[in-house]
Parts: C-alpha cells; sequence; structure tokens
C-alpha cells in the first residue's frame, strides 16, 4: 500500500493535487493519504507583548484547522482513505519534507503554486526546494 503526503493550503492547486492522488486511488492503486498544512513561523518586529503573540500562534492554528478541513472534506467526497492529518510551522519546503520524512511516506504530492495570503505556501520555488531536498519521489500537480 502507498502512502502519499499530499501539502494543502486552500488553493485550486493544492486541491487539484488532492484529485490527482484520488485519482490514481481509483486506478486500483491501494493508497492512503496524510494532509499536511505547513505555516510559516511568524517573523516579529518590534516588541510583541507574551499575550499579542500566543493570539498569532492561535490565529494560524485555527487557520490551519480550516485549511486541512475543507482539504479532509474534499478528499472524502473523492472516496480517498486519510491517515492522520499533520500541521508544521517553520520553513515551507523544509516542514513537508521532515513530515515526509517522519511519516514515512513513499510519494510526496502538491501544488505547483500556492496561497500567497497563506506565506506562499506551495509557490514554484517552493516545489522546487521539495524536490531537491525529498528521498521520495515528489507530484507536482498544475
Amino acid at each position: 500500500m502507498l502512502k502519499i503526503l499530499i501539502a494543502v493550503d486552500g488553493s485550486e492547486h493544492a486541491n487539484r493535487a488532492i484529485e490527482a492522488v484520488a485519482s490514481m486511488a481509483r486506478s486500483s492503486i491501494e493508497l492512503t493519504a496524510v494532509l499536511l498544512c505547513v505555516s510559516p513561523e511568524p517573523i516579529f518586529y518590534g516588541n510583541y507583548t507574551a499575550a499579542t503573540i500566543r493570539q498569532i500562534e492561535e490565529d494560524q492554528k485555527k487557520q490551519q484547522d480550516a485549511i486541512l478541513g475543507r482539504a479532509v472534506e474534499h478528499a472524502a467526497r473523492l472516496g480517498l482513505k486519510l491517515g492522520e492529518p499533520a500541521r508544521a510551522y517553520g520553513v515551507i519546503a523544509n516542514e513537508i519534507v521532515r513530515i515526509a520524512v517522519e511519516r514515512k511516506v513513499d510519494q510526496i504530492a502538491m501544488g505547483t503554486r500556492g496561497m500567497g495570503a497563506v506565506g506562499n505556501m506551495l509557490l514554484g520555488s517552493v516545489a522546487q526546494r521539495v524536490i531537491h531536498q525529498s528521498p521520495v519521489p515528489v507530484l507536482l500537480v498544475k
């Protein structure tokens, strides 16, 4: 059974990656998908209170929950078998590869373009960095 990590950010390109993996599953390949949402670590300029930093972190978690929730619903509608979703914070390409290794996936699937407002998730440069760092094959979906 294949295990595929799908990086999601709420963009149409990420949805197409989910659809591509679901299509693979329908073509008699037995697989499980793990959805991953990565948020960049916030960059703080100036003096912020601990309460402000906590609020920023809570807002990021809520945003990730919403993105993962929509992705899980989309994948379920397509009949995709899902493993436990993942979330991470940090340099996006590095975190995608780290989670792929940690979860022992056989492949990574991701869109070639993403949402600029969500920390530039899955931009072409991110996809390139994932390809160069990944120890497993990477499926890029346009």
